[in-house]
């Protein structure tokens, strides 16, 4: 079991390492610009000069797919960081304090819970330009209410614990017991749930890209790729395998990742004594 453990860990570790240095270093792995047109070369099947074939207007799909992977990985990163960073915040607060916090928190989670997020996205498409900050935006501002109900609860069974009630009893500061002793102690939780919405984040933003409320075009992304591809799914074949491999790739690494940190925090010899906790 270990060593499966490992071996899934390690290896989304790899390939989301793989997939990192491939956005920060596109301009040194792609072969073309990603830009570039070629009336002369469009729609032409993969090959020794274009690795994944070319578009409708003789770009590379290669080049494009390795700089969508800029697109997708920042949109990824950057709307969890914010769900991320909301969703601790609020959690944390409702489940130290309880009580009218509590109640008000929760109820603001159940709000956006059940609030159609697409509804969302279409009422700021129609206000602004799409972009990638409102992307991460949207994103990262409807998918922190699963963290704060993840944090709530592990701060509630932390706080009634020995160490937090001796750091109280020792005259620590609700806040020095909450963010020195409750926090760190709840970061595995709060890692599981990072490598969940980094995943989430990418196939959200490949969704609005494939029906047109994300980042458009010129811009490539794996989103918009497939958009652009879905009339030549008969003629072409590279031309939605490609960008959709890549999503799927992107996705099951992270996934991958977040399963071995799932397995290695809380082994399944300890699922009948509940989650362990690390204290300082």
């Amino acid at each position: 079991m270990l060593k499966q453990q490992g071996v899934e860990l390690y290896l989304g570790m790899l390939l989301v390492i793989i997939l990192t240095l491939l956005a920060i270093f596109s301009p040194l792995f792609a072969n073309y610009d990603p830009h570039q047109t070629d009336a002369k070369r469009w729609l032409q099947s993969p090959g020794k000069e274009h690795f994944f074939g070319t578009d409708r207007l003789g770009r590379d799909i290669y080049s494009r797919v390795v700089y969508g992977a800029r697109v997708s990985l920042a949109v990824g990163l950057l709307a969890m960081l914010l769900s991320i960073t909301v969703g601790t915040a609020l959690g944390a607060l409702a489940g130290y304090f309880g009580g009218l916090t509590d109640q008000l928190i929760m109820r603001l989670t159940d709000i956006v819970l059940v609030y159609p997020s697409m509804l969302l996205v279409l009422t700021l498409a129609a206000i602004f330009e799409p972009a990638i900050w409102l992307v991460v935006i949207v994103i990262g501002g409807t998918g922190w209410p699963a963290v704060a109900r993840l944090v709530r609860g592990e701060i509630l069974r932390l706080k009634n614990l020995e160490f937090a009630a001796a750091s109280r009893m020792l005259g620590a500061s609700h806040w020095r017991v909450l963010m020195v002793h409750l926090l760190p102690n709840a970061l595995g939780p709060i890692l599981v749930a990072a490598t969940v919405a980094v995943p989430a984040a990418i196939l959200t933003e490949a969704g609005l890209g494939y029906f047109g409320l994300g980042i458009q075009p010129p811009v490539p992304t794996w989103g918009n790729m497939l958009r652009e591809a879905q009339n030549y799914l008969r003629h072409a074949w590279w031309y939605a395998t490609f960008p959709g491999a890549a999503i799927f790739i992107t996705v099951f690494a992270f996934h991958l990742m977040g399963e071995g940190f799932r397995q290695r925090l809380y082994p399944k010899s300890q699922s009948g004594r509940g989650k362990r906790a690390y204290y300082h």
